[in-house]
């Protein structure tokens, strides 16, 4: 973009950076889709005992983790609608670097060089915080959900029998908003530097940040119980403590 473009040749240029985004996702979630039996034994895993976390946790504990939970299908289009949600989900997470690479070629033009600088480290920092959100969701606090709920039985005589949808469904939430939650420390950093966030305001009020936090994660959970409730909020204020100390550093410089 240069400074004699109208607003118009703007517009056709994020029209085609629109464009490219669109067409990678869709050829990356159509090389997924084919990929259908490799996706879901990875989506399907947590579904298993044999699944690295609760193995590593009956390592460490000495308790055993077996247990059983079969997941039904009971719609006719069910498992092919969940499949192409699965694509997608996957083919956007594996594009995301190129998606944020366009974005920021498209906008880097109008930044100074100091404002770049902080462009790609907001980016890049965004982007990995995020990842790392969906990776412990994946690992930990969707199989200890999982576990716990699969498992809980009111009486023995009412077996457990999840709906694949219902799976699908709580996994890509939870994935998604823990992504997006583990953003904060990123926000916090982009707000100290414009002298917006002070670490001695977020000190003082950590007891009122306490209290949202569990509200926040209350709005999240998706099943809405205690126990997942607690594995979603404990990530969150460990991630408002990393934001003080970071807010702190930025604050001294």
């Amino acid at each position: 973009m240069s400074d004699g473009q109208t607003f118009w040749d703007h517009l056709d240029a994020l029209r085609g950076v629109l464009l490219r985004m669109a067409i990678a996702i869709v050829v990356v979630a159509v090389a997924f889709f084919c990929c259908k039996d490799w996706l879901f034994s990875i989506i399907l895993a947590p579904s298993h005992d044999s699944f690295i976390t609760y193995r590593l946790i009956e390592r460490l504990s000495g308790v055993p983790q077996h247990f059983k939970v079969e997941l039904f299908n009971p719609n006719l289009a069910q498992q092919f609608i969940v499949h192409m949600k699965a694509s997608l989900y996957m083919g956007f997470l594996a594009v995301s670097p190129y998606v944020l690479y366009l974005l920021f070629r498209f906008i880097s033009p109008a930044l100074y060089q100091s404002e770049r600088r902080a462009a790609v480290c907001a980016v890049g920092g965004g982007y990995l915080m995020f990842m790392l959100g969906v990776a412990l969701t994946y690992w930990v606090l969707f199989p200890l959900t999982f576990r716990f709920l699969g498992t809980y039985q009111v009486s023995e005589s009412i077996p457990n029998i999840i709906a694949l949808s219902d799976y699908m469904s709580v996994m890509l939430l939870l994935c998604l908003l823990m992504g997006v939650v583990f953003e904060l420390p990123v926000l916090s950093w982009l707000l100290a530097r414009i002298g917006v966030l002070h670490a001695d305001w977020m000190a003082a009020y950590r007891r009122h940040a306490v209290v949202v936090i569990l509200i926040v994660a209350a709005v999240i959970t998706p099943t809405g119980d205690p126990f997942t409730l607690t594995v979603v909020s404990l990530p969150i204020y460990l991630l408002y403590e990393v934001s003080v100390a970071i807010v702190r550093r930025t604050n001294k410089t």
